[in-house]
């Protein structure tokens, strides 16, 4: 054998090891980029990190829990401002609200603007701490296409609330709607009335 068949016979073992070396450590590693030794201890961290705080900020935005969402209801028709009948006849009262009964003034007001916003349309009903009022009725709370109907007629005067719990879900905000609507005069606040 001569030196230089040695030589190349070395040369390609080498280059052999070297390229098998680098495919085998590449092929396992090929997504990930060239980073330091220990580097992927700390990104590890930092994702850990980054975790927690997304994770304690949804469970901070999601408020007091629900009591019991229901499934989605067909409105059968509007009884007055603040009940409605549902298509398998069962009435459903709006909890934390009050909206004038008939012979009251804006009876007439309320209850279309009630017909308005739910007659032959889907609502989702939620319930509160409140499950029904003294004459058996289920009080709920009610949405119809995202929009809370309770809150939209104590916003607009054409009820006030009613709380029976001071711990119900929207007690707050119905309380601070009333009070806007007070200041602005609207509905049952105006001044003429």
């Amino acid at each position: 054998m001569t030196t230089s068949t040695t030589r190349k016979r070395r040369t390609t073992r080498a280059a052999t090891r070297t390229s098998a070396g680098q495919s085998r450590s590449e092929g396992s590693r090929s997504w990930l980029p060239h980073l330091p030794r220990g580097t992927g201890n700390i990104i590890g961290v930092i994702v850990l990190v980054v975790a927690a705080f997304v994770a304690g900020y949804l469970i901070g935005r999601a408020g007091p829990p629900i009591i019991a969402a229901e499934d989605d209801f067909l409105v059968a028709r509007v009884i007055d401002g603040d009940t409605l009948e549902l298509a398998d006849g069962s009435l459903v009262g709006y909890l934390c609200i009050d909206a004038p009964a008939a012979g009251e003034p804006l009876y007439d007001e309320a209850t279309e603007r009630n017909r308005q916003l739910v007659q032959g349309k889907v609502v989702e009903l939620v319930s509160g701490l409140t499950g029904m009022d003294e004459s058996g009725k289920q009080l709920r709370y009610v949405y119809v296409d995202g929009a809370l109907v309770n809150v939209v007629l104590v916003g607009e005067g054409l009820a006030r609330i009613a709380v029976l719990d001071e711990d119900e879900l929207h007690a707050e905000l119905l309380r601070d709607l009333e009070a806007q609507a007070r200041e602005k005069g609207l509905g049952m606040w105006a001044p003429e009335l």
